[in-house]
C-alpha cells in the first residue's frame, strides 16, 4: 500500500478498507491464460470473478452435496495470495511444490490484515479449497481448472504452444473434471484430441 493509505481513517472498518486496496494489486498479476477476444493475458482478478461465475452458471450441474455460495467464496479467495506469490503454470510440477509455502504465508499475511472472525473465516476457506477434500472444494477446484482449458481450446491453444504443453500433462493435471463430471470430461476429451491432431497439443 502506498503511504497516505495508513492516514486514512475509516473508524472500525479500516483494516478492512486496507485489506480491500491490498486486493487491488492483485489485477497486477499476470497469468499464462490469454483473454478470449484479444492476444493479451488475463490477470489473476478477472479470473477469480470468471471462475465466480463459473460456479453460478454450472451449479445445475454440482452434485446435491455442493453449497454454490460456499464454491464462489473459494473462487474469490483462492488466488489472493497471488499478490504476494505470483501465478505459476499449473503444468509445471515442480514450481508448483515449491511455492505453496510461499502461498501459504501469503494467506496468513493478507487474511490477518481483516479483524476477528473474518479473518479465521476467510483462512479457513482458502486452506479448504488448497486441500480439495471437501465436495465443495472438488466441484470449485474443477472449474478452476475449466476455465484455462475452455480458453485454450477457443485460443487456438496458443498458450498450449507457448509452453510446449503436452496431452498426455492437460489429461494428467486435468483428471479431476472427469472425476466431478464425466459427462463434462467426455466432451473435452474430444475437443483434447482434436488439438493434438490441430498441432496445439504435443
Amino acid at each position: 500500500m502506498s503511504d497516505i493509505s495508513h492516514h486514512l481513517n475509516f473508524g472500525s472498518m479500516t483494516p478492512v478498507i486496507y485489506f480491500l486496496m491490498e486486493l487491488d494489486k492483485l489485477k497486477n498479476v499476470q497469468r499464462q491464460t490469454q483473454v478470449s477476444i484479444s492476444k493479451r493475458r488475463e490477470n489473476s482478478a478477472e479470473h477469480s470473478w470468471h471462475f465466480a461465475m463459473a460456479a453460478l452458471s454450472l451449479a445445475p450441474y454440482a452434485s446435491q452435496d455442493v453449497d454454490i455460495q460456499r464454491v464462489v467464496k473459494m473462487a474469490l479467495l483462492h488466488d489472493i495470495v497471488e499478490i504476494d506469490a505470483g501465478d505459476v503454470l499449473v503444468y509445471d510440477l515442480a514450481a508448483r511444490d515449491a511455492i505453496h509455502e510461499v502461498e501459504l504465508a501469503a494467506a496468513k499475511r493478507l487474511f490477518g490484515m481483516l479483524p476477528q472472525p473474518q479473518s479465521d473465516d476467510f483462512m479457513a476457506y482458502w486452506l479448504e479449497y488448497d486441500a480439495g477434500e471437501s465436495a465443495d472444494a472438488r466441484f470449485a477446484g474443477m472449474l478452476d481448472r475449466l476455465l484455462p482449458l475452455l480458453s485454450s481450446l477457443y485460443n487456438n491453444g496458443e498458450s498450449w504452444m507457448a509452453n510446449g504443453i503436452y496431452l498426455e500433462q492437460v489429461l494428467q493435471r486435468n483428471s479431476i473434471i472427469g472425476q466431478e463430471n464425466p459427462e463434462l470430461w467426455q466432451h473435452l476429451r474430444q475437443h483434447l484430441d482434436n488439438a493434438k491432431e490441430k498441432g496445439w497439443l504435443k
